[in-house]
């Protein structure tokens, strides 16, 4: 992998890992044209450069976190709270995750499936126009969590997008926009942090054997610097604006990509 790859890399997972418009798939089609092949060590890097845009997000939402560590002393009771919803809804998909990891793999780690997931998402988001209720991030309780959780689940199908099932699921929940988001990214931190534990201790070494430190160090920075400028911006627009700008996106990204792989200018595996 050379510099500049690891470079595209690293802003493409940088900025879409907490848009709406599925990181996997983005990284699986950028791979694709960059001549990249799908190894163990390929998959390990795109999942370990998650962590740049963990940085990121924590450094946000610093605060927030603050309040999660008291709440883990026993000092905050409020985010104590909050600390019990998150691991709620983070454990279906860590379960469903490792039970189904391989066949995940096999199935659905391909441009079509993701293709089809980015157009259902895109319907999805113009189906449901509701901005949703007035219900704060304090107000998650056990149920809440685990309905967000259980629509996490969606998100093991490439393409589908985290942020996308969790946010709507959130919305639909009664939470404000605000608290969708926020816990949304929230349960991402729990979910990516994971994962990227989980493949880096796997794989860790074959990566670091294929690529060098210094791709993997690259990728690690650009996507923490994408993912802060992308998650203010996505904030902010969502504060005024709805997220029908991210379903034309999934269509029309949909389409094209159906068109080359249909022309045989992609390949499908």
């Amino acid at each position: 992998m050379s510099l500049l790859q690891a470079l595209i890399l690293g802003i493409v997972e940088g900025v879409t890992e907490f848009l709406p418009v599925s990181s996997t798939g983005h990284l699986l089609l950028t791979e694709r044209m960059l001549g990249i092949d799908r190894t163990e060590a390929a998959d390990a890097y795109v999942i370990a450069i998650q962590a740049g845009a963990i940085v990121a997000v924590l450094g946000l939402y610093r605060e927030r976190m603050v309040q999660l560590l008291r709440g883990i002393a026993g000092r905050d009771e409020a985010g104590r709270r909050l600390l019990v919803q998150l691991v709620i809804a983070f454990v279906p998909a860590a379960v469903l995750g490792l039970l189904f990891e391989k066949k995940i793999d096999e199935v659905l780690f391909g441009l079509w499936p993701v293709v089809a997931a980015w157009a259902i998402g895109g319907g999805a988001i113009l189906l449901f126009r509701g901005r949703g209720g007035a219900r704060t991030l304090m107000d998650v309780d056990v149920r809440t969590a685990l309905l967000i959780g259980l629509a996490q689940c969606l998100a093991l199908w490439p393409g589908t997008s985290r942020s996308l099932v969790t946010i709507l699921a959130a919305l639909a929940l009664g939470l404000s926009m605000p608290a969708a988001v926020e816990f949304s990214f929230l349960l991402g931190l729990e979910t990516l942090g994971a994962a990227t534990a989980y493949k880096t201790l796997k794989h860790g070494s074959e990566m670091l054997h294929a690529f060098g430190p210094a791709p993997i160090a690259l990728g690690f920075v650009a996507a923490a610097i994408s993912a802060a400028i992308s998650v203010k911006w996505l904030v902010g627009w969502l504060q005024s604006h709805g997220m029908e700008v991210f379903a034309v996106w999934r269509l029309v990204l949909a389409a094209i990509v159906a068109g080359l792989l249909a022309g045989g200018v992609l390949s499908a595996v």
